[in-house]
């Protein structure tokens, strides 16, 4: 018997722009650098090496964004326990959108992400840095 999906991205999305804060490129660039707020690049290492990325962003592989945020994980990454502002983004602002949505749902405050995410971030000639393949799972334990 085929899957039947009773809530697609769409849906998913939509909520998830409900209720968090969406920045525009302009207002997320006027947050860069400020010692309160950390920007969190949730693409893909692959995308990270092959387009760069905003300059102090912490990467954040999606996959691994609820075990780095939780504390009790094995996987935790104390940046996501700082008094901070987080700034998620990612190629295009979905998954940045699903992801911001998450950590607001776990007790992460305050959130936001960029609306149309790195790409337009790009777009507006907004500053870039060349990445190294980020070590996403430098330090984890091997498990999950």
């Amino acid at each position: 018997m085929a899957q039947t999906i009773t809530k697609g991205f769409r849906q998913l999305l939509d909520a998830a722009l409900a209720k968090v804060r969406t920045l525009k490129p302009e207002e997320a660039k006027e947050l860069l650098g400020r010692p309160d707020v950390t920007f969190v690049d949730l693409r893909d290492p692959r995308e990270v090496e092959r387009e760069g990325a905003i300059p102090g962003a912490f990467h954040c592989p999606r996959g691994m964004l609820e075990f780095w945020i939780d504390p009790a994980s094995p996987y935790h990454k104390p940046v996501f326990a700082e008094d901070r502002t987080f700034v998620f983004f990612c190629a295009g602002g979905w998954r940045s959108a699903l992801s911001a949505a998450t950590a607001q749902d776990m007790g992460l405050k305050p959130v936001a992400h960029i609306d149309g995410g790195y790409s337009a971030w790009r777009e507006k000639g907004f500053p870039t840095e060349k990445k190294e393949r980020p070590a996403a799972a430098a330090g984890a334990p091997a498990k999950g």
